[in-house]
Parts: C-alpha cells; sequence; structure tokens
C-alpha cells in the first residue's frame, strides 16, 4: 500500500512543490526590486488572486473526487462528463472575473486597505495577470481530473514545464526588458495559457479514446448537475471560509506597516511550501479513497487513511526541525532588505510550529474530497474559522502580532480536530 500511496504521491509533491517556489521566486524577484514595497505589492495582489482563485478551488476538488469514484466504478461515460461539467463552470467563471476586474480590484484594496504606494504597484501585476482566470480555473479541473483518473504524473509535467516557463520569462520581463511588477505578471500569465494548452495535448494522446464519450447530453441531466453542484457548493463555502482567514491576516499584516506586511508575507511562505509539499499525500488520498469508497471497499479505504497519516507525521516532524535550523538562511534567499529579515525573525518561533499544527488538516481535507463528504468539511472549516477570529480579537490587544500567529496555528489544530471528529461519525454511516 505504500508503493501505491508513494506512486500518487510523489509526483504530486514534485508538482506541487514547484507552486511555492515559484510563489517564492516571485518573491525573490519584487524583494530584489529598488524599494522592499514590491515585496508587499506581489503579496497584496496574490492574495487578491488567493481570494478568487481558491474559492473556486472545488473545481479541483469536486472533479478530483467525482472522478475518482467513478473509476472506482469503472465508468468512463461519468469520467468524461464530470470534466465537462468542470470545464465549462471553469471558463464561465473566468469570463466573469474579467468583466469584473476593476470592481475586484476597488473592492479588495477597501478591505486590505494597503498604502497608496502598495496599492499602486499592486495594480500594475493585477490588471495584467487577471487575463489568466479562464485558464486558471480550467487547470483546477484538468489537475483535478488527472488526479481522479489516478494518473499524478501528468499534472506533475504540467506544472513544472509550466513554472519553469513562469521564471525565466519572468526574469527576462523584469531583468531584460525591465517592466518591474508587470513583468512578473506577465510571466505568470504566459505560464497559466501554456499549462492548459499542455493539459489539452496530454488529454488527447493519452485519453484519446475517450472521446467517443464526449456529447452535449451532458448538459441536459439537471440530476447530475445538481449534484455537481451540491458537492460544490459546500467546497465554495469552505473555501471561502479559508481565504477570509487569510485575507484578514495580510490586512492586518498591512495595517500593522509595510515592513510587517513584508515580513509576514516572507514566513507565509514557510507555511505555503509545507502545505503544498503535504497536499501531495492528501491529493493521493483524494485518488486513492476515491476510488476505493466508489467501489465500497470501506477496509482498504480505513486502511489507505492510517499510511497516510503515518506519512504525515514523519513529514511534519521533519519541517519542523529544518525550519527550526534554517529559518534565518531561507529568509536571506528571498530577500536581500535587513529591516524585513529582522522583522520576520521576530516571530520565527510561529513558522517553526506550523507544520505540526497543520498536518491533519491537510491530509483529512484529501479523504473529504475523495470521499465527496463536502458537507463534513465545511462545517470542519467553519468551525476553525471561527476559533481564528475569536482568539484574535480576544488576545490583539494584550499579543499584537504574536496574536495573529498564534490564532493561525489554532486555526490549523482545531481544523484537523474537528474533520477527525466528523470522519468518526461518518464512517457509522458505511
Amino acid at each position: 500500500m505504500n508503493k501505491e500511496i508513494l506512486r500518487l504521491a510523489v509526483p504530486n509533491i514534485i508538482t506541487n512543490i514547484t507552486v511555492p517556489l515559484l510563489a517564492m521566486a516571485d518573491t525573490a524577484i519584487a524583494g530584489h526590486l529598488p524599494s522592499s514595497l514590491y515585496i508587499g505589492a506581489v503579496s497584496a495582489a496574490g492574495v487578491i488572486f488567493n481570494f478568487l482563485y481558491w474559492n473556486f478551488s472545488f473545481l479541483r476538488m469536486g472533479t478530483s473526487g467525482f472522478t475518482a469514484q467513478a473509476v472506482g466504478a469503472n465508468n468512463e461515460k461519468e469520467c468524461v462528463n464530470v470534466l465537462m461539467r468542470a470545464l465549462v463552470t471553469a471558463f464561465s467563471a473566468g469570463i466573469i472575473l474579467i468583466i469584473l476586474q476593476s470592481f475586484i480590484f476597488k473592492a479588495a484594496f477597501f478591505f486590505l486597505q494597503a498604502s497608496p504606494q502598495i496599492q499602486d504597484y499592486a495594480a500594475e501585476y493585477f490588471f495584467v495577470y487577471i487575463w489568466s482566470a479562464p485558464f486558471a480555473l480550467a487547470m483546477f479541473a484538468m489537475t483535478g481530473w488527472f488526479i481522479g483518473m489516478q494518473n499524478a504524473k501528468a499534472p506533475m509535467a504540467i506544472s513544472i514545464s509550466a513554472n519553469i516557463l513562469n521564471i525565466i520569462s519572468s526574469l527576462f520581463f523584469v531583468f531584460v526588458l525591465k517592466l518591474g511588477i508587470k513583468g512578473i505578471a506577465l510571466g505568470s500569465l504566459a505560464a497559466q495559457i501554456f499549462a492548459f494548452a499542455l493539459s489539452f495535448f496530454i488529454w488527447f494522446k493519452f485519453y484519446g479514446k475517450l472521446k467517443k464519450h464526449i456529447s452535449a447530453e451532458v448538459f441536459k441531466s439537471v440530476r447530475d448537475f445538481a449534484a455537481f453542484f451540491k458537492v460544490n457548493r459546500d467546497i465554495f463555502i469552505r473555501s471561502f471560509a479559508l481565504i477570509m482567514v487569510t485575507v484578514f491576516f495580510t490586512s492586518v499584516s498591512a495595517k500593522s506597516g509595510d515592513i510587517y506586511l513584508s515580513a509576514n508575507s516572507l514566513l507565509m511562505q514557510f507555511f505555503i511550501l509545507f502545505s503544498y509539499i503535504m497536499d501531495g499525500f492528501a491529493f493521493a488520498a483524494e485518488a486513492l479513497s476515491g476510488k476505493y469508497f466508489g467501489a465500497r471497499n470501506y477496509e482498504k479505504l480505513g486502511f489507505i487513511i492510517r499510511k497516510i497519516f503515518i506519512w504525515g507525521i514523519v513529514l511534519s516532524h521533519i519541517f519542523t526541525v529544518v525550519y527550526a535550523f534554517f529559518a534565518g538562511g531561507i529568509l536571506n534567499l528571498l530577500t536581500d532588505k535587513p529591516d524585513v529579515i529582522s522583522a520576520a525573525l521576530k516571530y520565527k518561533t510561529w513558522a517553526v510550529l506550523v507544520p505540526i499544527a497543520g498536518f491533519a488538516a491537510f491530509l483529512w481535507d484529501g479523504v473529504f474530497v475523495g470521499i465527496t463528504a463536502s458537507k463534513q468539511m465545511r462545517n470542519a472549516m467553519l468551525c476553525a474559522a471561527a476559533g481564528f477570529f475569536g482568539l484574535y480579537f480576544l488576545s490583539a490587544s494584550k499579543l499584537g502580532n504574536n496574536a495573529l500567529w498564534l490564532s493561525f496555528l489554532v486555526y490549523l489544530a482545531v481544523r484537523g480536530l474537528a474533520q477527525w471528529i466528523l470522519y468518526r461519525k461518518l464512517q457509522r454511516k458505511f
């Protein structure tokens, strides 16, 4: 069983590790531009896109879960139907985001309340990268579909290729063409378009035989679409709560000043790096739990969950040790601004504790996505988000920035605990 987990987890880890490394590369490029304000601008613009795109993460999660269950039931036609529903939803949503771009930007900075200079630099990034929306959302659907089909290598190849292109093109636009922060956005836009084109090529090359199942009839089944959106509605609410925590974190950081915004943005890269590593195993949990749930093999479902959590415990301890001893070196790679590094090091301890506090939440997410237990995912996230906001407002006056990080760690731990309790209740119905 470990081989089956690693067969899916390792490519997904490689895929996921390119995402935070890319974000870190963008932060590093911004960190070496003339002003430290560029770091905060990239972070602020990133929060907006996280808010937009992560709210549509149901396109990946729902697609993955439904596809994996169709694989377990040996239903090829439903595998294709799931992808068609997801792609139509993704492109429709992406076009709407482009139409509403000006409103979205103004509304975002009404809440973020960053300095005028940060806002000006962020605008340069936002109004370029927003054109990636249809392709970025479609890639959620494609990635989820590949994972559900038990194929972790395709997303890996796509992600590595696209992110290499992103880094090279961003460096070219920024340091050769001297386009500044707009160059970072252009590099990211080019990479998103390339990623979708490559995913389409891979689909036709390796899954071309499934073309026979493509039919417009899929859009006439109101019941199937209703089931798709019912699960995705709960995942949307869950993702919205997650984004509200992230947006609030950045907003409070921005109110504390540009230095603290930049420092917290750098420390958040520690969390992002670990989360994408852990998501490699969560994606394996999605594929395998969905497969065995679809086949009604509940014994193997329980066994796979236990195995995946053993991997999570080991990896969380490894990352804790790495962050404890090498936090300063990592920060120096991300920026050459001494004042930002000094501010970040004051709160290093919180970043060190992130892996232990958060690993269970990621793994349970994978299990719940696979068995499409979206209601339980939603309820656990709402409970954790309430804990985050409640603890912060109770402790902010006494602990300052430490209250923000303490609340964030408690939020991660509560998420994992609530999911475990809800799974135990759900398990009785199998």
